[in-house]
């Protein structure tokens, strides 16, 4: 598997022991953020039923930019009922060792009570793509109205609908997994999991790396 990440930056690079709590972070946002008004019925249990469920207004917007997750969305992504909405993770059946044994969130549109939401995990990830939804946003003349690990909007015309497609189809789920493994190893969990392992901690190896540097 590849070992660079955005922009053919090495993931090394990439990740900071944050890194993995914006991580955990976001899926607990994702899970909570105004759950309770909006959960859909009992009976729902695909993404197709989720948009019937929905008032006629609120289904077009969702099924609009649900179109454009599935237009965008790179292989390997599956398209399911999650956390009572609508997501694209990586599924259990392929990646079942999770820190919560939920599949790994990519992307989740959701209708809230006053909103919808479009959760785009990479963007809250990644200050490289943050910097890209922002700036396209500018650069529509459109606001950018941010929750806590998501895209809040009224309409399909309130987004910058392309830029989004291209921050969506950048990280293949290949990277998103190994982005995520990365994340882990810099938890206390994954250090201890290392040192059993007998594989050198990422701060060893950084130190390692200047001590080589410096002898030559």
């Amino acid at each position: 598997m590849s070992q660079k990440g955005e922009m053919g930056r090495p993931y090394a690079r990439l990740f900071r022991p944050g890194h993995w709590l914006v991580f955990k972070r976001s899926v607990i946002h994702f899970a909570r953020e105004d759950d309770e008004s909006m959960k859909p019925p009992s009976n729902v249990k695909t993404p197709a039923q989720y948009i019937a469920s929905l008032p006629a207004d609120r289904a077009k917007t969702i099924e609009t930019v649900r179109a454009l997750v599935n237009k965008h969305i790179p292989r390997g992504y599956d398209e399911c009922l999650v956390w009572g909405t609508i997501g694209w993770t990586i599924p259990l059946s392929r990646y079942p060792d999770t820190y919560n044994k939920q599949p790994i969130c990519y992307v989740a549109l959701s209708s809230q009570k006053n909103y919808c939401s479009l959760y785009l995990m990479g963007a809250f990830w990644s200050a490289s793509q943050l910097d890209q939804l922002k700036a396209a946003f500018k650069g529509a003349g459109q606001k950018l109205d941010m929750g806590k690990c998501c895209v809040h909007f009224e309409s399909p015309d309130d987004l910058p609908l392309e830029a989004i497609g291209k921050l969506i189809s950048a990280i293949s789920s290949e990277e998103w997994i190994e982005m995520y493994e990365q994340s882990r190893l810099m938890t206390k969990a994954g250090q201890a999991q290392m040192a059993k392992q007998g594989v050198p901690s990422a701060s060893k190896v950084a130190a390692k790396r200047v001590d080589t540097k410096r002898r030559r």
